[in-house]
């Protein structure tokens, strides 16, 4: 491949087009595959050569790939992207002409892949250069993604071992990482809801639903769905091949959260495997109520847990450590009948210096309000009234 000739390379591609090889010529369509490096296919105007080999809309893909290769070996990547934008839709054209055949899914795997990439690189460039804001790349990126996947959903024609369908959840994998990367989670709604309703949604492959549930895991938790969030993400963390330490990393990021929430805490043997002791000090003060602990651990761990963007769900924590240290002085006392000074000695002991009876009368009614303690407030007599029977009920039966 670093020596082949632009015919040799096109000859290639035309028979694997011919032998209708979606493997040979996604790989032959990718920017891993080393003919990239060869110089003799960094061709600024392939068009003539390109038409000479290829019918449409083949040729326009071709023409558009071999002119990526340049601008990539110039390091344009905004060029880069406009390419690999008319090889995605060259493609759709070539699919929309497969009646009842999915042969080029690995085509469409690839070059979206290609394209998502590309429009990372572009935006840096531009942003670099003062020529455009942050994700703006990626989103028209999305738009042309999207037609991707309305090819796929709406091949209703063919059975389904030649359905075009098996290639939704792979576009709509690649569509969840733009939305996220722009914040733009709400976009994610109409692809969960068409791959949820598709009868293929059980039946792709681990890896894609691993992908598809990390992100669908996440979207849940930031919607404040934490079971479903607990759900989605343990699936993907159950399912992650046990040599991707790293994703199952990246998945435990959003899980631990979610399960603390649930009041699930982590063992320090599972955070010190995977590299995520920063939870360490926070599961502790959660569990043991110490408000102290946990307002410490939240600052020294701040810049990480705003970077992986779980620093507001992580805050949500504090009711959870108030109900915890509430129930202390509920076990303390022995009563059902607990003085609402209690609570006030018990804040002002975890460091929360400034606050007053009217204060910890509001924490107090939030938890009950929230179902995380079963009793209601005696204002006449100044006393939390719980209920003789789980007066504070398990976190997981409450969210």
């Amino acid at each position: 491949m670093a020596h082949m000739s632009l015919n040799s390379y096109l000859q290639q591609v035309d028979r694997s087009i011919n032998n209708c090889d979606g493997s040979v010529l996604a790989d032959l369509l990718s920017f891993r595959h080393p003919h990239i490096a060869n110089a003799k296919l960094q061709i600024e105007h392939p068009e003539r050569q390109c038409e000479q080999f290829f019918e449409q809309p083949w040729d326009e893909l071709l023409a558009a790939h071999i002119r990526c290769i340049w601008a990539v070996g110039n390091h344009d990547f905004v060029e880069a992207y406009g390419c690999q934008t008319v090889v995605v839709q060259s493609l759709i054209k070539a699919i929309q002409s497969h009646r009842d055949d999915n042969w080029a899914l690995p085509v469409m795997y690839t070059v979206a892949l290609d394209l998502r990439l590309f429009a990372l690189s572009a935006d840096v460039q531009l942003v670099r250069k003062g020529k455009g804001k942050p994700g703006e790349t990626l989103e028209k990126a999305a738009d042309v993604l999207m037609g991707c996947f309305r090819v796929c959903a709406s091949d209703s024609r063919s059975d389904v071992d030649v359905s075009k369908k098996w290639g939704m959840l792979n576009i709509v994998n690649q569509l969840f990482k733009i939305y996220f990367k722009i914040n733009k989670h709400h976009l994610c709604k109409p692809l969960i809801r068409a791959i949820d309703s598709s009868n293929l949604r059980d039946d792709f492959t681990k890896a894609q639903l691993v992908t598809y549930r990390y992100y669908v895991g996440r979207k849940s938790m930031f919607d404040g769905e934490f079971k479903q969030a607990e759900e989605y993400l343990t699936y993907a963390f159950d399912h992650c091949h046990k040599k991707c330490r790293k994703n199952k990393r990246f998945i435990l990021i959003y899980l631990l959260p979610v399960k603390m929430l649930l009041g699930h805490m982590p063992s320090v043997s599972l955070l010190q495997k995977h590299d995520l002791m920063q939870f360490a000090d926070v599961a502790k003060a959660v569990s043991t109520g110490n408000l102290l602990q946990l307002n410490d651990a939240m600052a020294r761990h701040e810049t990480f847990f705003i970077r992986c963007g779980i620093f507001l769900i992580l805050e949500k924590l504090k009711i959870i450590t108030y109900r915890n240290l509430f129930k202390k002085v509920y076990l303390l006392l022995n009563t059902h009948q607990l003085p609402l000074d209690a609570f006030v000695v018990a804040l002002r002991t975890m460091g929360v210096t400034d606050v007053d009876l009217d204060e910890a009368s509001c924490i107090v009614a939030n938890l009950i309000y929230m179902g995380r303690i079963k009793g209601y407030i005696s204002h006449q007599h100044q006393k939390l009234v719980v209920s003789k029977q789980n007066a504070f009920p398990p976190l997981s039966t409450v969210l």
